[in-house]
């Protein structure tokens, strides 16, 4: 009887599922409410008639208190209404799919934050800090799968916040290059990062302080392998909101982007994998989050 329960369990074991490891491509996307999906209610998610939700990773940081974060696939997140809510993260990767890599998508937003006052930058145990310490834990996670990660993009879809006040609007440049500086330097340690920002340009504080999207403008002029993103046309269930099908085409707009960005790049993104790169500026996972 002994050898039988021996045999059977053995049996059981290797029918087990085994996660394998394999290259994925890691995306950062950050940001406020319409990098979240803030009205992106899922009875409007797009339909996966291609099944490709399953093989996309994807990592966000939920709402409810308790759970821990962790490497799951493409799928609405919990939090804004009953069935759940979605951002431009869907379409972006599977586009991303389609172009032939296998997309890590990690997601850190936050509604109504700005650079000035909520995100600041790194050593300020802000909002900044906090998306590092998640970034890196969702990334040690992926080593200890055995994924071998490269580099992506770095999506920052942001500033509307920024704009409210004139004197964050002013400094917005210098404080967004200064994020962009650490994700290449001392978070992906490359140079040649692809970033891709946003802004909603008729939101109306940035209709008051346009200096914002002036500020990113510049950016991408003026940095290596940047890009800014719009928003212009796409429909919007308030003043500044994307309704479900504007953040589905937001999603195919980033990927053009992205396209053109790596189509562009002097230097190919995807240089020595990031979770081999020893960790030198770790931060605390006390640093404060906002809404």
């Amino acid at each position: 009887m002994k050898k039988h329960t021996l045999t059977l369990l053995a049996l059981l074991l290797i029918s087990l599922p085994v996660a394998r490891s394999k290259d994925v491509t890691l995306f950062v996307l950050a940001g406020q409410s319409n990098a979240e999906g803030w009205m992106g209610r899922a009875t409007g998610y797009p339909a996966d008639t291609k099944n490709q939700d399953p093989s996309i990773l994807y990592y966000w940081n939920p709402r409810d208190k308790g759970v821990k974060p962790d490497w799951t696939t493409m799928q609405p997140q919990n939090g804004r209404f009953p069935e759940g809510h979605f951002g431009p993260e869907v379409t972006f990767s599977r586009k991303v799919l389609e172009s032939g890599e296998n997309p890590a998508v990690f997601k850190f937003c936050r509604g109504s934050t700005s650079i000035g006052d909520n995100w600041q930058g790194p050593g300020s145990r802000k909002l900044y800090d906090a998306m590092v310490t998640d970034l890196r834990h969702a990334l040690q996670l992926l080593k200890d799968r055995g994924d071998r990660v490269t580099n992506g993009a770095f999506i920052w879809i942001q500033g509307e916040s920024d704009a409210i006040k004139p004197e964050n609007a002013a400094a917005y440049e210098e404080r967004l290059k200064t994020l962009i500086e650490d994700m290449r330097t001392n978070v992906f340690h490359d140079p040649n990062l692809l970033v891709i920002l946003g802004c909603d340009e008729k939101h109306s504080a940035v209709q008051r302080n346009p200096i914002v999207i002036t500020a990113q403008e510049h950016l991408a002029a003026t940095l290596p392998n940047c890009i800014r993103t719009s928003m212009l046309g796409l429909p919007k269930a308030d003043g500044t909101h994307l309704r479900p099908e504007g953040l589905v085409t937001h999603g195919e707009r980033l990927f053009d982007a992205y396209r053109t960005l790596k189509a562009g790049s002097a230097k190919n993104p995807q240089t020595t994998p990031i979770t081999n790169t020893p960790v030198t500026n770790t931060v605390s996972t006390n640093a404060a989050v906002g809404r």
